[in-house]
């Protein structure tokens, strides 16, 4: 009896702060007998104060149950409600006997009464509580989790899951101090914050601790690993951060592990210990990495294994075959190469998840997968596997889905016997796979979801084959080489009954599926990149449950009316890129995107067109030739994020209302219209703008102050107009911008922002072309221009700066902007984050290029003409391995071409053209492929690709430039030596034995020097010595074999101090003819007596 007592009364208390709803609504029901009954059977077991109470005190058998207050009753007569909130009940201290008290999940709200505290003989207790899902819930507050448990040290298992206790790391781990024999503990969202305490590790008989759902942003103490009894370790949902210990991996006892969701948790697996007791490994979504181990395959007891969305690579151990009992296995998100291992050894796989890697390789169509009798589900897409689509999966008479979409699958097996076969989910889309739709793919009468789209499958189609699908839902046959009859010759109102999504973009269609004006649970139709024409019929606009609908990129010129029955559930519109004309369509009410982009609409913008927006996100009337101004009302549409109106006719001025709605307008294009006056200086602190494109108006005045509370803003266009300002460092907090083009304007003044750190550091594309800016280029300033420095890997996956509009739906506003690369100016229709581009071209800069400025790896295209630049073009370029273009033309660089452009394997586009450089251009692989007006007006360049050889001049820039000034320092000395020798040494050129004695000093100094440099002097002839000079000379006079160049240098001549000179390469001294110290005789001539005197 005692038992029944105690059940009773748990029953009883389970039920006191049961609260069903928040608002105990009264049900004019009469309450069944027995519910009646029991309620007043609780009243009679709790413990109240009537005087205090307000509900309980009430109750009684002579009104009905559900008339009383607190009790909820349901149409049927049966309690569903209690609220006995402030009754303050009590009695509970008197059960001191109790040891097991379990109240889980029962609704409870509100403060833990004290009276739990005081059962000491409590061995379990479980509170555990979900009704903080629905805003209010348990919580520990008076008393705190300190005082709650200081008096039950016999407790082995506490459960309070779910109850607020709101305390930091060492206060609730120190609060469990007292609780020596805790085995179990389980304390998930309970809004506990860290960090982690190691003092937990004292409960050395810990075998269960989960903690989900709690912020404890701390690492997980090495101390962990001593828990020796461990068999539960649940940490997900924590943020937890630092390495995860690697040897609580290696606790023998452990059988569950979950680390998930904890993204800045680092870690990876040791070597696993043989006999390895894992049931459960998860570290989902977390930053563990490495390789995984071939010792994983010692965990034999392991049936769920997810590490999805981690950083691991290498390859996928064959050990993984051994993992006999695997339920559940998602490897997906990782890097992970190298063939599929087979799994066929784990026989009780329901769920397998490979997508999202770089596995590679065929698949052998009959042996990974014959013994996967219960699996489920396969998922291997985004791969890059290849080969046949391996017809072991359809023999699998359990699998109902499969998932190989975005691989390298280039066929299907020839025959395949899929009778026995209940795939329901078929998704092959975005793979190589080649002719015609195989006849088996009709026969999979259970296929539900068939996806072929993005392959190679051509030939003719009927689409009237899919009739045998009678449970199809969605079919998508988009971006094929396959022509599509949709006229179904045998249709009624059962064919394609289920269909609720057809894709058949780009399928050669010439005309609307007629079949589909009764098909009213079709909500996604999408025909875009056909061959349609006309109108778009009536019909379309009645299909009750449609949803999304896509002509876009077709013949249209026309939609039919009228549009009184526009169904109101369609959220996606999208008509863009046909010859739509007349005035701009009705809008649906309900839509969130519309796109009526690229068509012929030529009215002005309704006035009340706000009106009609109240659940639109985006807005595109972008290419059309609309005109007017643009109306007040589109500040009306609240949840308004891209509008984009585009290369139209627009006048008028910028609403200013248009600023402040950027609260939630993330995009606003006005680009190309002939908008006039300043831009509106009315942007909120809670601006939430990205994207801002005014290109080519007729704006003037500054760049607003207020656009510095846009902290998202990634793109800032405003080139082609007439904004008169400085370098607008006024963005310089804005850490998220990407592009700035500001060309052609009339800004001016320095660039940069030298009294600010870390500006910047995510931009690629800046163009401030066509300005008045001056001064040097800042290199401090480029230091933060951090994306510009780093060296990305330009893969197939790159991605695009643009805006998710509809996460679900994969719709996107794609950044587009106008640079000029290679010469020419090109509009980028999507911006890779992975370009970068610098043009500061037709301004006033001055001085040396920034060293800094080549440490921008990243760079595609790197314009600097028409400034004023100087100094030397640094050899560093040779850093800029990516770049595409370079135009430094049209400035006062000087010195030699730095042979490292050579190295620039992808430079396509060089303009080196009028400066001041020199010598010759260096030879590379594409350098001497350039036209001669790339190097053309460099009046000391020299060598292919231009007409001037570099032995026509002096090639040595550097050599030339020590020359001369050797000659201009040694000519103003020859003046002064000159002028001073001459007072001394003119009186002895008359006196005669002066004369004999200058030349002896002469000869002295020359014999005593030339030898020196490795030349040799023969002295001069004196007067006893003229008659052996005259033999000599008729000697030489009767040779035939007389040859005038060997003559002229080889005899001894006269050597003047003005006209001597040494010669390096011929190791002599060289006298110039022409010079007139002394008279020379013609060569070849009879006499060969030279003159001693000097002449004047």
């Amino acid at each position: 009896m005692r038992i029944t007592l105690v059940s009773f009364l748990s029953f009883v208390f389970c039920y006191y702060w049961l609260y069903i709803s928040f608002q105990i609504s009264v049900v004019s029901g009469k309450c069944l007998d027995d519910q009646q009954l029991l309620l007043l059977q609780l009243k009679n077991n709790l413990t109240f104060m009537p005087e205090k109470s307000s509900k309980l005190k009430l109750w009684n058998s002579s009104i009905d149950c559900c008339d009383w207050v607190g009790v909820a009753c349901d149409s049927e007569g049966f309690v569903i409600g209690l609220d006995l909130r402030e009754e303050s009940i009590s009695g509970f201290n008197k059960l001191v006997m109790l040891n097991y008290l379990n109240l889980s999940y029962a609704g409870f709200v509100g403060q833990i009464p004290i009276e739990i505290s005081q059962l000491t003989r409590l061995v379990t207790l479980d509170i555990s509580s979900l009704s903080y899902l629905l805003g209010q819930g348990l919580k520990l507050e008076k008393p705190n989790l300190q005082k709650f448990v200081q008096n039950l040290s016999s407790i082995r298992q506490l459960y309070l899951d779910g109850v607020s206790i709101t305390a930091q790391g060492q206060e609730w781990c120190n609060a469990l101090s007292p609780l020596r024999a805790l085995q179990e503990l389980s304390m998930s969202y309970c809004n506990l914050t860290g960090p982690l305490d190691s003092s937990l590790s004292r409960h050395e008989n810990l075998s269960v601790i989960i903690l989900d759902g709690n912020n404890f942003s701390s690492p997980v103490p090495e101390k962990f690993a001593n828990f020796k009894n461990l068999t539960t370790l649940s940490f997900a949902f924590c943020g937890l951060t630092g390495t995860f210990p690697h040897n609580i991996f290696q606790i023998e006892t452990l059988s569950v592990i979950d680390l998930s969701f904890n993204y800045n948790l680092h870690g990876s697996f040791p070597e696993f210990p043989l006999s390895g007791s894992l049931h459960m490994l998860k570290v989902s979504n977390t930053s563990f990495s490495g390789s995984f181990p071939y010792t994983i395959g010692n965990m034999r007891n392991l049936s769920e294994l997810d590490i999805s969305n981690c950083k691991f690579n290498g390859t996928l151990p064959i050990s993984l075959s051994n993992l006999t009992e695997l339920r559940y296995m998602d490897l997906s998100s990782n890097s992970f190469t190298g063939p599929m291992p087979s799994l066929g050894m784990a026989k009780n796989l329901t769920h397998l998840d490979l997508s999202h890697n770089r596995l590679s390789g065929a698949i052998p169509s009959s042996s990974h997968f014959e013994g996967l009798h219960n699996l489920v589900s396969i998922d291997l897409h985004d791969n890059s596997i290849n080969g046949s689509i391996p017809s072991s999966l359809f023999a699998l008479t359990l699998l109902q889905k499969i998932q190989l979409s975005s691989n390298q699958f280039s066929k299907f097996d020839e025959f395949l016997n899929v009778s026995s076969s209940v795939v329901n989910t078929l998704d092959l889309s975005s793979n190589n796979l080649s002719g015609p739709i195989p006849k088996y793919i009709f026969q999979l009468s259970s296929l539900s979801v068939l996806d072929l789209s993005s392959n190679r499958l051509n030939g003719s189609l009927q689409l009237d084959e899919f009739l045998e699908l009678r449970n199809l839902t969605a079919l998508n046959l988009s971006y094929n080489n396959i022509s599509i009859n949709v006229n179904v010759v045998n249709a009624d109102l059962t064919s394609f009954h289920n269909i609720s999504t057809l894709s058949l973009a780009s399928c050669n269609l010439k005309v609307f599926p007629s079949f589909l004006r009764n098909k009213s649970r079709l909500n996604i139709l999408d025909l875009s990149n056909n061959q349609i024409k006309g109108r778009v019929p009536n019909w379309i606009w009645k299909l009750q449950n449609l949803q999304s609908l896509n002509v876009s990129h077709n013949i249209l010129t026309d939609l039919e009316g009228p549009f009184q029955d526009l169904t109101s559930k369609l959220i996606a519109l999208d008509l863009h890129n046909n010859q739509l004309q007349g005035p701009i369509p009705v809008f649906p009410k309900f839509a969130s995107y519309l796109d009526y982009s690229m068509n012929k609409f030529s009215s002005v913008i309704p006035q009340d067109l706000g009106n009609y927006l109240n659940f639109t996100i985006f807005l595109s009337l972008s290419k059309n030739t609309i005109h007017g101004n643009i109306p007040i009302s589109l500040c009306n549409a609240p949840n308004l994020q891209v509008l984009d109106i585009s290369i139209n006719n627009i006048s008028g001025t910028i609403p200013s209302c248009l600023m402040t709605m950027t609260q939630t307008l993330v995009v606003l294009n006005l680009r190309m219209n002939n908008l006039i006056g300043t831009i509106p200086d009315v942007f909120p602190p809670s601006c939430a703008l990205r994207t801002l494109d005014l290109q080519k108006n007729n704006l003037d005045g500054q760049i607003p102050k207020s656009l510095e509370n846009c902290s998202a803003l990634e793109v800032l266009d405003l080139a082609e107009n007439n904004i008169n300002d400085i370098f607008p460092c006024l963005l310089k907090n804005i850490s998220t911008i990407r592009v700035i083009v500001l060309h052609k304007n009339k800004f001016h003044g320095n660039i940069g922002c030298p009294k600010t750190h870390g500006t910047w550091h995510r931009l690629q594309i800046v163009d401030l072309a066509f300005n008045n800016f001056n001064g040097s280029l800042p290199g401090k300033c480029f230091t933060t221009w951090e994306e510009m420095m780093s060296e990305k890997q330009t893969d197939s996956k790159v991605n695009h700066i643009r805006f998710e509009v509809l996460p679900y739906g994969q719709i996107y506003y794609q950044d587009s902007v106008t640079v000029t690369s290679k010469g020419l100016q090109l509009e980028l229709v999507k911006i890779l984050t992975v370009f970068a581009s610098i043009d500061f071209s037709s301004n006033h800069f001055e001085g040396e290029i920034p060293k800094q400025l080549f440490d921008f790896k990243a760079l595609y295209g790197l314009n600097l003409s028409n400034n004023a630049l100087s100094g030397q073009i640094p050899p560093s370029i040779g850093n800029l391995k990516q770049l595409e273009s370079l135009d430094l033309s049209n400035n006062s660089l000087e010195g030699e071409i730095p042979i490292q452009i050579s190295s620039l394997s992808f430079l396509s586009f060089l303009n080196l053209s009028f400066n001041h450089l020199s010598g010759k251009i260096p030879t590379g692989t594409q350098i001497q492929s350039f036209q001669e007006t790339s190097f053309m007006d460099n009046e000391k360049l020299c060598g292919l690709p231009l007409a001037t050889t570099c032995s026509s001049i002096n090639t040595n820039p550097s050599t030339t430039k020590t020359s001369m000034k050797f000659d201009w320092q040694y000519i103003s000395t020859g003046i002064g030596f000159g002028f001073g020798a001459g007072l001394v040494f003119a009186p002895l050129m008359i006196w005669e034995r002066g004369k004999k004695w200058s030349n002896d000093i002469i000869d002295k100094f020359l014999m005593a020097v030339l030898p020196l440099f490795g030349l040799v002097y023969t002295p001069i002839g004196n007067d006893d010595e003229e008659d052996d000079t005259k033999e000599d000379s008729n000697m030489t006079e009767d040779s035939d074999d007389y040859n005038e160049e060997e003559d002229y240098w080889s005899y001894p001549r006269l050597y003047c101090v003005f006209c001597s000179k040494f010669d390096n390469n011929k190791k002599k001294v060289i006298h110039d003819p022409n010079c007139t110290c002394f008279q020379l005789s013609s060569p070849g001539s009879n006499s060969t007596i030279y003159s001693d005197s000097y002449s004047s």
